[in-house]
């Protein structure tokens, strides 16, 4: 059975932070993969399997809502070991997506514990299968393409930290894009194979051009420069970690690779910038904050909170005359229940 014809990435109308993000991550799929955030009806899997084709060859797999562990990561037959003197694995989603695209709808949605098995074998590149005593490795390289709608619940911290880029899809189209979207869907609709007829050169221009720039990545240097900057404003941004200052190393050589230029440049460390530091930015609060004037003109003369009200500086007063040697009752003074 053939597979079924796929939108053409070329043809999808905006989203062009993501189409950025999509192709750098088919540049140097060690970047770590693409978290994509927006709300439904925004194309996020139609992306997503645009990528796969630029990637050649490579399988589209689909996590299943719902999948177990096992599902995951496979199976090894105990019986078949004991009888046969070796283990015998059936495939997961992991080994049917090597050297492909892992596409995971919701992933918010998944046990902690699977996403964060998930972006184990993402990162390594192997999985690796035990059960009692017997063991299993094989390879497990992919792109791997989350997507999430924040409405729905976050993912921790942690797990946001491992995706290599985050980008999110705004959910209000201008009316002549919303036109546009809706014309070529409709066309598409009424004939798959026209359509991507009509798109081949653009996608194929888009593909040659991610591998002309995959083929001239080894060449590009991670220089200190670079770095310099790369580290300079991920402290700035109070990141955890040295995740950030990897990932977004990587993917500003990705962008000058994909620029067709020889060295990296400021240029495109900030081109890349907000999708390696939105979802792992920290914000520092001020230790000692100013207080507004008005509550400095209220503070003069207090020596301690009692003094101002009890509760913060809500219904503080004004500073009031004592005589010297007694305290004077103050007229009107409200009184706490």
């Amino acid at each position: 059975m053939s597979e079924p014809v796929q939108f053409p990435l070329a043809a999808v109308v905006g989203a062009d932070a993501l189409k950025l993000a999509l192709c750098l991550t088919a540049i140097d799929p060690k970047i770590g993969g693409v978290l994509i955030e927006g709300p439904r009806g925004m194309a996020k899997s139609t992306l997503a399997r645009g990528l796969a084709d630029l990637l050649g060859e490579g399988p589209f797999v689909t996590l299943p809502l719902g999948a177990s562990e096992e599902r995951l990561v496979g199976t090894l037959d105990l019986d078949a070991a004991l009888g046969q003197g070796k283990a015998q694995f059936s495939p997961g989603v992991l080994a049917q997506a090597d050297g492909g695209v892992l596409y995971v709808d919701e992933v918010n949605l998944l046990p902690d514990t699977l996403v964060d098995l998930l972006l184990d074998v993402a990162a390594s590149g192997t999985n690796r299968i035990e059960r009692d005593g017997i063991s299993h490795r094989h390879s497990a390289r992919f792109v791997l393409i989350g997507t999430m709608n924040p409405e729905e619940g976050e993912l921790r911290p942690q797990l946001l930290d491992r995706f290599g880029l985050n980008v999110v899809l705004e959910g209000l189209p201008e009316p002549e894009a919303r036109q546009q979207i809706i014309r070529r869907r409709l066309a598409f609709d009424s004939d798959p194979q026209a359509f991507c007829a009509q798109w081949a050169q653009a996608q194929a221009q888009l593909r040659e051009r991610c591998q002309a720039a995959r083929h001239a990545l080894a060449a590009i240097a991670l220089d200190d420069q670079a770095l310099a900057w790369i580290t300079e404003r991920c402290y700035a941004a109070g990141v955890d970690g040295l995740r950030a200052d990897l990932v977004w190393l990587r993917a500003a050589r990705a962008h000058c690779a994909w620029r067709g230029a020889a060295a990296i440049t400021e240029a495109d460390v900030e081109a890349v910038a907000e999708f390696a530091l939105r979802h792992r930015r920290r914000v520092r609060p001020q230790a000692n904050p100013p207080s507004p004037p008005d509550q400095q003109a209220g503070q003069q003369g207090a020596s301690n909170p009692g003094e101002q009200g009890g509760q913060g500086d809500w219904g503080a007063l004004p500073a009031q005359p004592v005589a010297s040697g007694a305290r004077r009752e103050v007229p009107n003074w409200a009184k706490k229940p």
